[in-house]
């Protein structure tokens, strides 16, 4: 690889797939400036599998790609396209581990309960696959999210649907106010670099080590805190409580993908809380066989039709979701259920699209209603209910008008709450957690009780200081105001905010706006800046960053994968992120079961140009400059000739809306004058694209409607795969030609 390479990441589902499509256009225009594309896997199966090479035969191993490319992230030559990818829960997991045995690859089962020293392992290889396993390797640099102004302009000029909002809404979000993560959080900065070493102090004398090094430097943030079960459960059953008595739709919103430990176990405490009676009669049943409220009801229902008594322990269950409240629903037509999978519900999608959608979401009867919004931390939950609060008095958001909350995200060198995963614990046992410094003295101490969530959280120095030069940055560049959405009254909150106020008295920042907010202040200002089609720049924290890079865009744009997202490498490379939306497992199944692809890439357009230019001011390679903005031209022209997949069968899918890009690209650089070499290279491509632009959607079009085999979903045959997503001869030969 040279300093002139593009990385371009293969992923899952959707984002794969439309990647067999897009690809080779990429590569194709790419090399006419010198630029090689190439691939690294880091799909859920490519992890899995490279995790395990003695187990397999040699033509089956893979390279670690991920673990390679978070070596390139801290070099400087660095240019990655990272789409997006899954985030594995332990049921998609098992999923995936078993499709790979069918194909014939001996990798193991993921063990429940380890018993045996080899379990003990397997399991731990597996932890370094689920949850967010990419994002925190790869992000080695801060987030600089922002719709582009030609994304803007075309969703000021067509603007997508907004649900309306009654001031008589019952939707709310509510949170827990004591034993939660944030109450119980105590946080220090680090006088020294050393190691932390993390143990449970038992309350029978004994101590547990839980993590024995954790390497910190001089100047960094670490969190501990704890989100205390008992105090959870007495408020999910008295949700369960409220959301019955007001005749409203029970609904949990959790990240129990990127929050890997800990929102799983969220997630089964509210599956039990909505099944008293049930797990009370049942639950040693269930738990004897081998069945877990932690993957939810989705994986009880199937576990229990092998059980003897597997049909009265399922009616016991229907007997209590018939008593109510009822659940909101991820799909009423399957009665597939909020409570089904942990990975369905994922609290930065899931609630802007409900708040989009008139604070509604689907119930059993397939019909809309208020829901009350169960967010059981109380770290961000406030940012919801204000929004919600905001719609209920003054109607929903006009995106024709309204301005944009683009985002300085702190995320690098796995800052805050995404890096603690092998630093989160389900305490065993009643005591107390030390987290112990080099000398032996305690640096920070949590009582626990046996169930517990116990979490550590780091946050370096250098990362906030780049962050808070990040966000200057921007808003001199934008004139737009910038707000740290900080807390003072939270602890890690207050730590970061010295740092803050230290760092920007470094900078420049005569004549702007920059100021400290709490999230819930923040939101206010920035809802009503909006609504007067003004625009203020968020600065957040990590998770913060993933939920209002979901929630402004899908209100402002109709979904985040729209936004530019560009990752300034601490290194000096760059990272060019796809756009937020998840990687899309319904399209998947409408393409196998229609051959139809809905998939939306323009972020991949977006972070290709942003690729493009990075790397022509990092080498001076001027004809990549061209190629990006001959890019940036014709996402314009995409966008406003409505060449992005339509919702139904017939119309334009992701391969339809890839010819379009192909076509109005080639002409783009054909009538450039900045190279005049690159546009008579380009000429002819544009002249038979042009010419045959009927007969090219024909043949993407004809073959719709029919199911078509990929061979797997978690891991395709690339050349069935290819084959289905290449089905036009007369596109693949123009793009062929090219080379």
């Amino acid at each position: 690889m040279t300093d002139h390479t593009i990385i371009y990441t293969l992923t899952d589902e959707a984002p794969a797939l439309a990647t067999c499509s897009l690809l080779p256009i990429v590569r194709a225009y790419a090399g006419t400036a010198g630029v090689p594309v190439e691939t690294r896997d880091i799909s859920l199966a490519a992890r899995i599998l490279a995790s395990f090479p003695e187990r397999l035969a040699a033509e089956q191993r893979v390279a670690d790609d991920l673990a390679e490319l978070g070596r390139l992230a801290n070099e400087p030559e660095a240019n990655i396209i990272k789409l997006p990818n899954i985030s594995a829960s332990v049921p998609q997991l098992k999923a995936a581990v078993a499709e790979l045995q069918l194909q014939g690859y001996a990798v193991p089962d993921y063990p429940d309960e380890p018993r045996t020293d080899e379990d003990a392992d397997v399991r731990a290889r597996y932890a370094a696959v689920l949850g967010s396993a990419v994002n925190p390797v790869l992000r080695q640099g801060n987030s600089d999210r922002r719709a582009p102004a030609s994304v803007k302009s075309y969703a000021r000029a067509h603007p997508h649907r907004m649900g309306a909002w009654s001031p008589g809404s019952r939707t709310n979000v509510v949170h827990m106010t004591a034993g939660d993560f944030r109450s119980t959080e105590r946080s220090v900065v680090v006088d020294a670099a050393g190691s932390l070493r993390i143990e449970l102090r038992r309350s029978d004398g004994s101590t547990t080590v839980l993590r024995e090094s954790v390497p910190v430097l001089e100047g960094e943030i670490v969190d501990a805190s704890v989100m205390r079960v008992a105090a959870l459960d007495v408020f999910l059953a008295e949700q369960v409580a409220r959301a019955r008595s007001e005749g409203i739709l029970f609904s949990v919103h959790l990240k129990a993908t990127m929050m890997k430990v800990s929102d799983p176990v969220i997630f089964g405490h509210a599956v039990r809380a909505f099944f008293p009676r049930t797990f009370a009669l049942h639950g040693d049943a269930i738990a004897s066989a081998g069945l877990r409220a932690d993957d939810g009801l989705g994986a009880i229902f199937a576990g229990l039709e092998s059980l003897p008594d597997g049909a009265s322990i399922r009616a016991a269950f229907d007997a209590e979701l018939s008593e109510g409240p009822r659940l909101a629903m991820v799909d009423s037509g399957r009665g597939i259920t909020n409570l089904h999978v942990p990975s369905d519900v994922i609290v930065d999608a899931s609630m802007p699209a409900m708040i989009r959608t008139s604070g509604h979401m689907w119930g059993p009867d397939g019909l809309e209603s208020d829901v009350l919004a169960v967010i059981p931390d109380s770290c961000y939950a406030g940012v919801y209910q204000a929004v919600i609060e905001d719609c209920r008095a003054h109607g929903a958001y006009d995106p024709s008008t309204m301005g944009s909350v683009p985002n300085v995200g702190l995320m690098a060198q796995a800052a805050e709450e995404y890096g603690s995963h092998d630093k989160t614990f389900e305490i065993p046992a009643d005591g107390t957690v030390h987290v112990v410094g080099s000398s032996g003295r305690s640096v920070l101490e949590q009582r626990v009780d046996a169930g517990d969530i116990f979490r550590m959280c780091q946050t370096k120095d250098l990362p906030v200081r780049e962050w808070v030069k990040l966000a200057v940055h921007r808003s001199r560049v934008t004139g737009d105001p910038a707000v740290f959405w900080l807390d003072a009254a939270r602890a890690h909150d207050a730590l970061v905010i010295e740092k803050v106020h230290r760092y920007l008295a470094d900078l420049d920042t005569d004549g702007l706006d920059i100021s400290v907010m709490t999230p819930v202040e923040a939101t206010a200002l920035s809802l009503e800046r909006i609504r007067r089609g003004e625009n203020t720049i968020s600065v957040t924290g990590n998770v913060l960053r993933d939920y209002l890079t979901d929630l402004f865009p899908i209100m402002e744009l109709g979904t985040s994968a729209k936004m530019l997202s560009v990752v300034p490498l601490l290194a000096g490379g760059g990272m060019f992120e796809t756009g937020a939306g998840g990687s899309a497992p319904k399209h998947v199944q409408q393409l196998l079961e229609q051959d139809y692809l809905r998939w939306d890439s323009l972020g991949e357009f977006l972070a290709l140009a942003a690729s493009l230019e990075h790397l022509a001011q990092a080498t001076g390679n001027a004809r990549a400059q061209v190629l990006a903005d001959a890019l940036d031209r014709a996402t314009g022209t995409w966008l406003f000739e409505d060449r992005a997949p339509s919702r139904s069968l017939g119309g334009l899918d992701n391969r339809g809306s890839h010819f379009y890009l192909a076509l109005y690209w080639a002409r783009e650089l054909a009538s450039q004058s900045a190279d005049p070499a690159l546009a008579s290279a380009f000429a002819p491509l544009a002249e038979s694209l042009s010419r045959d632009e009927a007969r090219i959607v024909d043949e993407l079009v004809s073959v719709q409607g029919s199911p078509v085999d990929i061979g797997g979903y978690y891991h395709p045959d690339p050349a069935m795969a290819d084959a289905v997503m290449r089905p036009s001869p007369t596109l693949n030969a123009a793009v062929a030609s090219l080379g």
